[in-house]
């Protein structure tokens, strides 16, 4: 077959298999695109940027100032409640939304001054919907219509019926991504007795003054006909960080500081942001944003309807894509002068991914994901056999061979070469987890410049390299200004738990050497703060087609991380659990070169139940000693 012959045949499979490609994520059977899918839409959110909200929605936080100032504590008196509710209600709000759920009953005389007060402006309260599963489940193959792909709960958990007489009732129930980012509000819930709709469209259509329809990929409320998934579901794009809707603390309302004009025909979103009793999530604008700005952000989607637009023409443009993408970088590949080809290629990659931001950016999302994992397979296959076929084109592709390996931890490469199948099955066993992470560096950011910035996450993450290498473990990630650390691969051993606690201690004073080493200015803004667990991972491999990686998962991995918050929450540099504690034994780090204090039981934030947890503290005296006698990183 001649040159030609070949080229052509090599551009046609190409598209074969994008078109395939297509066809198998449309009857889901590539489920990690879609998390990969959701992890770009957050790099997408950042390089939108941050834009302000119209001037519909604000939120009025119950904080912990708030409870301070009200002398009492989580969960508010009903009473109190009311008198918030009361004094929003003063400066007419077009519709109060509470995002708090009010199951239990509280005493009688509060119970019915809240009753009074919910009654007072039109009002939505928070239900919960309960599923078997930790995710909600879908749909049931026996299932058909057009609510098959509702999310079906177990049952609804509703407020009493003395405040459900006076006020509406919206399910607030949101669909995360394994990162527990929210991605999309179910606009509906159904169980066997019947449907509920969510908390966000309960308020919106209250607001509006009509009721929702919901079709196909499309909800129209009023006059706006507001795109959604195929399952009902309402993308969420986010706004900015904490506070980019406009957030008022619910002392102020009381205080009567608030401005009139920033709740008069609004409509108000009451909800807690208090420490121990406020849910959060993380997106990608911050870490831990509360649940009731995710609700305020959701409500402004629907009002004014500036969804990101993912229906049938747009997912058609996907399936053209993923056909004619991998086809022109084959096409360019096939050119003789192979420079020529390459740079072609690398255009066409650039212009369509600038493309595909812009899309985003106007609210037409365009899956990122699904065109790569269509055009990288061929092309990259392509390339392969052009490079292999002259020296020159061998060594190239062997220099860049020899690029990746910098990105890749030497313990992992070592691993898969004696045994290249290494967790290519999840393995289940017991491991150790140490999470680190720097305090403040979030705002520093802000004033230095990114040369600065670069320079001091570099010394950060020599650090903690230096250390986490000497003492055995192994990075996962490093997460920003932080990082994940493993200490039980490629097989548990007896000692994991001793190595994670000298390393988490190693840490702690290594950072405080280091921060010391800093100038004042910068050095005052920082901290440090460390969390370890020891227990059941799952270490497996993870990732996309076109990349993986080692990790592990799981409750440990978890609570681990919610350590640092306790850390941080106490006052102390590090909170270790004290299962590593016992695991370690009374002759570890922790013991011999600081103050240990504990075990306290301690409440996790996202988990039932509370945990034993030991609070670790440096002498003082000794980081000044080990900062003149050790060098810095």
């Amino acid at each position: 077959m001649s040159r030609g012959l070949q080229n052509l045949a090599a551009v046609a499979l190409a598209g074969l298999w994008g078109l395939g490609i297509f066809v198998a994520h449309a009857q889901g059977r590539l489920s990690a695109l879609d998390r990969a899918e959701a992890a770009m839409a957050g790099f997408r959110l950042l390089l939108r940027g941050v834009r302000m909200p119209p001037d519909l929605v604000t939120i009025v936080e119950i904080d912990d100032s708030t409870v301070k100032q009200l002398g009492s504590s989580y969960p508010l008196a009903r009473l109190d409640l009311a008198g918030i509710v009361d004094a929003v209600a003063r400066l007419k709000p077009k519709v109060i939304a509470v995002d708090l759920l009010l199951l239990d009953k509280g005493s009688g005389d509060g119970d019915v001054a809240l009753a009074r007060s919910l009654s007072a402006v039109p009002t939505v309260i928070a239900g919960a919907a309960v599923f078997l599963q930790s995710s909600q489940a879908v749909s049931i193959p026996d299932d058909k219509g057009p609510l098959s792909g509702l999310p079906k709960a177990e049952k609804f958990l509703l407020p009493l019926k003395t405040f459900t007489a006076q006020a509406q009732v919206g399910i607030v129930n949101v669909t995360t991504d394994q990162t527990g980012t929210p991605r999309a509000i179910p606009m509906l819930f159904r169980t066997d007795d019947g449907l509920a709709m969510s908390f966000p469209l309960r308020v919106a259509a209250l607001a509006a003054g009509a009721e929702p329809s919901i079709g196909p990929e499309r909800l129209v409320l009023g006059p706006l006909s507001i795109p959604t998934d195929a399952d009902h579901a309402l993308p969420i794009a986010f706004y900015g960080p904490r506070r980019t809707i406009r957030t008022i603390g619910a002392g102020s309302v009381l205080a009567g500081e608030a401005a009139r004009d920033a709740i008069q025909d609004k409509i108000v979103v009451i909800g807690s942001t208090e420490t121990v009793g406020g849910d959060f999530f993380p997106t990608p604008f911050e870490p831990l944003l509360p649940g009731v700005e995710v609700m305020a952000t959701a409500i402004t989607h629907l009002i004014v309807g500036d969804v990101v637009l993912r229906d049938r023409s747009v997912r058609l443009v996907d399936g053209v894509v993923c056909v004619l993408l991998p086809m022109m970088l084959v096409a360019f590949l096939t050119w003789r002068r192979s420079a020529a080809g390459l740079i072609a290629t690398a255009a066409l990659v650039l212009i369509w991914m600038s493309a595909t931001q812009l899309a985003f950016s106007s609210g037409i999302w365009l899956s990122a994901v699904l065109p790569i994992a269509a055009a990288a397979p061929p092309a990259v296959l392509f390339g392969a056999v052009q490079l292999l076929s002259g020296r020159r084109r061998a060594q190239y592709f062997a220099m860049k061979s020899q690029l990746l390996e910098q990105f890749q931890a030497p313990v992992i490469q070592q691993w898969l070469t004696k045994n290249p199948n290494f967790l290519a099955e999840p393995v289940r066993q017991n491991a150790a987890i140490v999470f680190i992470d720097l305090s403040g560096f979030t705002s520093l950011s802000e004033a230095l410049g990114p040369d600065r910035v670069r320079e001091l996450l570099k010394e950060f993450h020599a650090l903690v390299d230096r250390e986490v290498v000497s003492c055995g473990g192994m990075i996962t990630s490093f997460l920003g200004d932080g990082a994940m650390i493993l200490f039980g691969l490629p097989a548990a051993a007896s000692n994991d738990a001793v190595k994670a606690a000298d390393c988490a201690v190693r840490l702690c004073l290594g950072a405080a050497r280091w921060l010391l080493s800093l100038p004042r200015p910068v050095a005052s803004q920082l901290g440090c703060k460390v969390g370890a667990h020891f227990g059941i991972i799952v270490a497996s491999r993870l990732g996309g087609m076109s990349h993986h990686h080692i990790t592990a998962t799981g409750d440990t991995v978890n609570v681990a991380s919610r350590l640092m918050e306790v850390a941080a929450h106490h006052g102390a540099e590090l909170a270790v659990s004290d299962e590593l504690l016992r695991a370690a034994g009374r002759d570890c780090a922790l013991f011999e070169r600081g103050e240990l204090t504990g075990p306290r039981e301690t409440a996790i934030r996202g988990r039932s139940g509370s945990l034993a947890v030991w609070l670790w503290r440096g002498n003082p005296s000794k980081h000044a000693q080990d900062s003149e006698g050790s060098p810095g990183p």
